[in-house]
């Protein structure tokens, strides 16, 4: 399934293309979407279609930076009632609950988890697109605009400590260290934003509960999943879950707001099952892993959840044939 996400999602990508010197028209074309739907904010596009576009762009303008420089253009919560309800929650850890509860509104290939860990709490972000579609500029857009929002929401308290990210490091990070000012950690375990609790539940300047009871009284009536929703929530949920060990069915379900018996039923609606899609998302994570020769293979076999490294080599063969010491050399070489 092909997950869709609102063109608004891509604001600032004219803009920043012509910045560079490049027609963002012929770009979007090259890579199949109707520039049109693009300049609509409230249109529908493919999210992989969008992150070849953000890489085909990054690529042609010889600027890796070309993603955080979208989300540079993010003042604010952009336009439409959804944003609306968001600008104005009470504290930010409201906003991200929000924001997932209205993903379908959103971006429903962005997958978003808070992690609580005492005094400091970690915001993981995952796209969730087809397999070998790259990702790094969409990455790091996602995480730009969590990090503009946030600083948005508060101001001067916002205050990250450090930024994470799954892929290797640029070469020049000056743009980086003063866009997200704070620590950074490239070739990380997930993509994403650690800070100090407190900035979570820290009081929201402009919060106004009459106009997010207004809002919302608009978007719960358009937030109706399609009929594939459940599936798609359910991979979304297994890949921020399975590398910090905790996507059992018991927790996927938790954290979807559904009893164990109804994810169930309706992940058979869809003629899959839960075991169905814990297999899928470990051959996908298990490919994105080993890619990067920079993960030693036990750290692999503990990101997909096995805690002996045999165990995990037993599972690779039986999934690509070969050992994944042999995998690797035969894709890196």
């Amino acid at each position: 399934m092909d997950t869709m996400l609102r063109s608004i999602a891509m604001s600032g990508y004219f803009d920043v293309t012509r910045r560079h010197g490049l027609n963002p028209v012929d770009l979007a074309q090259q890579v199949g979407i109707d520039p049109a739907v693009l300049a609509n904010p409230d249109d529908r596009v493919s999210a992989a279609a969008c992150c070849r576009l953000l890489e085909l762009t990054a690529e042609k303008a010889s600027c890796p930076t070309f993603a955080l420089q979208m989300a540079e253009t993010r003042q604010k919560f952009g336009s439409g009632v959804v944003n609306v309800l968001l600008a104005h929650k009470r504290t930010l850890r409201d906003v991200l609950l929000a924001a997932a509860e209205f993903r379908h509104l959103l971006n429903e290939a962005l997958a978003v988890y808070v992690e609580d860990a005492g005094a400091t709490v970690t915001i993981r972000e995952e796209l969730v697109v087809d397999p070998g579609t790259p990702t790094r500029q969409a990455i790091e857009l996602a995480v730009g605009i969590l990090a503009r929002h946030s600083s948005a929401l508060l101001g001067n308290f916002w205050k990250p400590r450090a930024v994470h990210f799954t892929h290797p490091a640029h070469a020049d990070l000056t743009f980086h260290r003063r866009f997200f000012g704070c620590s950074l950690e490239f070739g990380s375990d997930f993509n994403g934003l650690v800070c100090a609790a407190a900035d979570l539940d820290y009081p929201n300047p402009a919060a106004d509960p009459e106009l997010v009871r207004y809002a919302e009284s608009f978007v719960t009536a358009l937030n109706v999943p399609g009929a594939d929703s459940t599936a798609l929530e359910v991979r979304k949920a297994i890949y921020l879950l399975l590398p910090v060990e905790q996507a059992t069915i018991e927790l996927v379900a938790l954290h979807l707001h559904l009893s164990v018996r109804t994810m169930q039923r309706q992940l058979r609606s869809t003629d899959t099952s839960f075991s169905a899609l814990v297999e899928e998302v470990r051959r996908e994570l298990a490919v994105r892993y080993m890619s990067n020769p920079r993960y030693p293979i036990g750290r692999v076999a503990a990101l997909l959840g096995y805690n002996q490294q045999g165990s995990f080599t037993n599972w690779f063969v039986s999934r690509f044939g070969m050992t994944p010491r042999d995998w690797r050399h035969r894709e890196t070489n």
